[in-house]
């Protein structure tokens, strides 16, 4: 490999591929219902509840989650609901989203249903001014190999607030830092590949619990890059209603400081 310096107009296009990529994560970021907008999070039992800012009843029965609007018009899936609904999603995506007026629940099954109530006036919204992130950096853009693992494949990871919680995972990826080889274990969410981990930096410029890297589709021969310098933060770096984000496992704890992505929120 060339140690030789990359050129200004190499590092120019690549510096501004990056900017825009920001600009359309931080966009995303703030949408008026993302995760900024996060005000409550509520755990599900079997007995109906109001809960504080959240109109309706809302309880869990077996795998089933229970929603009686008293009469508020809440909406599903396109479809307008003013009486009690019994929805079975726990083979759903996470965060399935029921409108009620100008705000959105989200709905995620782990064995118990959490409900998270969405505001687009929410102070972290309203507040928002960016995330401190590092400069973007060519030399955190290192080469690997997904090695694919023979069956499909779950592994139980711990979570940041409540419980463990199984992922798929269709293998490991190794790359080279530094003269030494290291690896990540690699979780895949509706055909996206990314992988979670913690570094030198993690709980001291970044965020202590971990951060995650999106992992472009592999090559036919399983080559794979790794861009740590579109490094994210966590949901729950932002809220305390996320407490279902993955620990990294221990293959993820990386002996280094990866000094590219996302800081510590503010």
């Amino acid at each position: 490999m060339s140690d030789a310096p990359v050129s200004t107009t190499s590092q120019q296009e690549f510096t501004r591929a990056w900017q825009e990529w920001r600009a359309g994560w931080e966009q995303w970021l703030t949408q008026p219902l993302g995760w900024l907008a996060a005000t409550s999070h509520e755990w599900l039992d079997d007995t109906p509840r109001n809960h504080p800012g959240l109109p309706g009843l809302w309880w869990q029965h077996g795998d089933a989650v229970h929603i009686d609007p008293q009469g508020a018009p809440m909406v599903f899936d396109g479809e307008t609901f003013t009486t009690e609904r019994r929805f079975t999603l726990a083979d759903a995506p996470d965060d399935v989203r029921v409108t009620v007026g100008e705000l959105e629940v989200g709905i995620t099954y782990r064995g118990t249903y959490l409900v998270v109530t969405y505001d687009p006036s929410s102070p972290a919204r309203r507040d928002f001014d960016g995330v401190p992130v590092h400069e973007p950096s060519q030399r955190w853009v290192l080469p690997g190999r997904l090695e694919r693992f023979d069956t499909p494949t779950s592994i139980t990871l711990d979570s940041v607030g409540w419980g463990t919680h199984t992922h798929d995972t269709p293998g490991l990826v190794r790359f080279a830092y530094a003269g030494a080889e290291h690896t990540l274990q690699v979780l895949s969410s509706h055909g996206m590949l990314l992988t979670v981990f913690t570094d030198a930096t993690s709980g001291v410029t970044t965020y202590g619990a971990g951060r995650s890297l999106d992992i472009p589709a592999p090559d036919s021969d399983g080559n794979v890059t790794l861009d740590f310098n579109r490094t994210v933060n966590l949901p729950c770096a932002f809220s305390e209603h996320f407490p279902i984000c993955p620990l990294p496992p221990s293959t993820n704890r990386l002996p280094f400081a990866i000094e590219a992505g996302e800081k510590t929120p503010h």
